[in-house]
């Protein structure tokens, strides 16, 4: 955690907003409760499909922090159809999280695994919580680290 993965996710966003590229970024728990209220039509919307057409069609989703999600079967499943649908069409997806390949696998299904590790390119970032080293340089540098 505090490595810059939404920041640089977002630095990425801007530079394609600016090329005139369609960009949606949404946290996992926010894109897949979205997606689950839209397919049951929670709103009651004739034009239920927008929101997940958007998802699919987007020259670049980023969906940050998976696996801060509550999953289940259908929030899974979901993630499974979004992910391929957009491999499919041939669409960027940024997807920054925490989680280690093994906790991919195990959470989201060997398909999931399969699409993220075959179709994406896997950056591990390493270091030092981002945040933290700024709260020790606001306290003058002292290792006391108060709540």
């Amino acid at each position: 955690t505090g490595l810059g993965k939404t920041y640089m996710s977002n630095c990425i966003a801007n530079e394609l907003i600016k090329k005139g590229k369609n960009v949606l970024y949404q946290t996992a728990p926010v894109l897949l409760e979205t997606i689950i209220d839209n397919k049951f039509n929670k709103y009651k919307t004739t034009n239920k499909d927008n929101f997940y057409k958007d998802v699919l069609e987007a020259d670049l989703l980023i969906i940050d922090d998976l696996g801060t999600e509550l999953p289940n079967s259908f929030t899974v499943s979901q993630l499974f159809i979004c992910l391929n649908e957009r491999i499919l069409r041939q669409k960027s997806t940024i997807i920054s999280t925490n989680l280690a390949l093994e906790d991919i696998k195990s959470i989201y299904s060997e398909r999931t695994f399969s699409r993220i590790s075959s179709n994406y390119t896997i950056l591990r970032i390493t270091g030092d919580d981002i945040r933290i080293q700024k709260k020790l340089l606001n306290l003058g540098g002292t290792n006391d680290v108060t709540p």
